[in-house]
Order: structure tokens, then sequence, then C-alpha cells
């Protein structure tokens, strides 16, 4: 983020992992320690055994260890190193909002200036842990991936166009819009926290207890458009789904047999959605703007990134050239 520095906001995270001084499979060695001596010690056998492997493939190894193992080892190594890695990099935070499975085919296309919790109920979001903006021309598309199962993934397959892209490429602009890109601002680690936590959570828009109320607009397609957002985009998707689990997906085109998912414990499978911007979105804000403060609209204006599993914002340097 070239003449940006991290400012740290004053939400963050809980740090629920262990220290990244130690690699995964040393943890899983600390882990087994409560297990008994006998199951750390083969845990580190087997860790030295795959590492050797690793450094000298070539060499004969006296272990029992299969090659199945040393994969599986090599595996969650290298996820391991890109996780530190991707931990360094800011991303920006978005929520997805879109309607409950169910309740798609009873949107109303009909603008509202606040929710009036009658209708709270029957609408949805959820956090994006990758978002990016993909093209922008010929047409602007941005995509985005979704833990599955999940309802927002079973809502969004739900709407997916059943023809290829090019059969309503022209036409597309005459349609609506199948669900809300809202980039966060600064303000609102609550709300990112939120929309990501559906266990404690389940239904975001409505207020509880346990969670705030979340301010939102209808879009002109009957779609939430949350309050006080960086920016909110209407998006409509140019194909179903796309399974991040099946490689061979990717070769056989639109419409093929996907494969069932073959995932080690504690792995989850996503699947990749593509959408087409239809329209940028007003952005409606909960506070009168001609009384809001220089730092209140900085918060508005600055956008919620999640930088070292903390959600944090930036700001500019005093006097910073300007591309």
């Amino acid at each position: 983020m070239s003449g940006t520095i991290v400012h740290q906001q004053c939400r963050t995270l809980p740090r629920v992992l262990a220290s990244n001084s130690y690699s995964c499979l040393e943890r899983g060695a600390s882990h087994h320690t409560s297990l008994g001596s006998s199951r750390t010690s083969q845990w580190k056998r087997l860790v030295h055994t795959a590492r050797a492997h690793a450094a000298h493939p070539h060499h004969g190894h006296s272990s029992r260890i299969s090659r199945q193992d040393i994969d599986h080892i090599q595996s969650r190594e290298l996820k391991h190193d890109l996780r530190l890695i991707l931990r360094n990099t800011a991303q920006p935070v978005a929520v997805v909002t879109s309607f409950m499975p169910g309740h798609a085919a009873a949107g109303s296309s009909s603008q509202r200036s606040s929710s009036t919790g009658q209708n709270d109920a029957k609408y949805h979001g959820a956090t994006l842990s990758s978002f990016t903006s993909i093209a922008m021309d010929p047409y602007p598309l941005v995509a985005f991936a979704l833990r599955v199962p999940s309802r927002m993934a079973t809502t969004l397959s739900a709407l997916a166009p059943s023809l290829p892209p090019s059969a309503h490429t022209k036409s597309a602009s005459s349609h609506s819009s199948h669900m809300v890109i809202n980039l966060l601002s600064a303000s609102q680690a609550s709300t990112a926290i939120t929309f990501s936590r559906p266990d404690l959570y389940p239904m975001p828009f409505v207020s509880g207890s346990h969670s705030e109320k979340q301010e939102y607009t209808l879009s002109k397609d009957g779609l939430p458009v949350l309050h006080d957002v960086v920016g909110a985009l209407s998006c409509r998707l140019v194909s179903g789904p796309i399974p991040l689990h099946d490689l061979d997906y990717f070769g056989s085109g639109i419409g093929a047999k996907v494969k069932e998912p073959e995932l080690a414990a504690g792995c989850v499978s996503s699947e990749l959605f593509i959408a087409r911007v239809m329209r940028v979105e007003k952005v409606p804000t909960t506070r009168n703007e001609s009384a809001a403060s220089g730092e209140e609209e900085s918060e508005r204006t600055f956008p919620l990134v999640y930088h070292r599993r903390s959600y944090t914002s930036c700001h500019p340097r005093s006097g910073r050239r300007k591309d």
C-alpha cells in the first residue's frame, strides 16, 4: 500500500493462533505433548524424516513414513508459509449482502430509506476473506470466494444464471443485480465481525442482545446497502460458482460434473464467484454530513483492511506525493 502506513484501530480480532516463530508441524508436536511423550516423539520423528526427504529425495530413509505422509506434511508446511506471507499483506474488507436462502424470489425492487425491522430476517450478509477487482474493460468484473457449505453460497448459487456468459452479455444491463459488495470503512470492524460469525450472529440484520443494529438502505433491486461504507457495488453473477477443490473443473468448462471434495480434517472447501459490476450505489450515512467533523469523515472514507490477523486502517502520510 504505497504511501500509507498501517494504523491500528481500537477493535481487533483475538489472536488465537500460536506464535509464528514455530512451523505448523512443530506446533503440532507441542499440541501432542498432552497426549503423552511417546506420541510427541513419534510426531517429531515424522516431521524430521519428511524434511530430510524433501532435502534429499533420492536418499533412503529408515523410517516407516509413507509417501502419502510426506506429501501431507509438505502440503501443511507450504500452506503455513503462504499464510505467513499473506498476513503481512493488507487486504480490503468487504461484506456481500443478498437474501437468505429461499427469499430471493420475494425480493422487493422498491427502495426504502432505512430498515424497518419487519423484513430484516430475509436478508443475509457475509464478510469476504478474499475480494478483488479482476477487470475493468470491456466489462467491470470482481471476484470473491465463499466457504461451502454456507447460506450465502447457497443463495448465490441459486441466483446464478444457467446460461454461459456470452448468452446474456449484451443484454446484461437490463437484468437486476444478485448482490451488493459493501467495502467497509475504517470504523466498521464490528460490522466485519458480525457478518463473519454466523455461529454468534445467525441473523445479522436482526438486532439482538449480542449484535448492533445494522443500518441499511435497499437498492432499486431490493438488496441491502450498508450505511457508512466506503463504497457499495451492485453486482450480477456472470456464471455459476467455480469449485476450488476440483482443479479438473477448470479444463472441463461450465456445466461439467463437479467432483466431491476430498479434504483432510480441519480443511474447508470454497467456491469462486465472478460478478459483473452493474452499478455503483450512493452510500447512505447515519449522521448529518454537514455536521460531521474532518476526523469522522476520514473514518468513513478510509477503508477497513485486514493485516496480521487484525482489523486496521490506513492513513496518508503528511506531504506524500499524489499519483
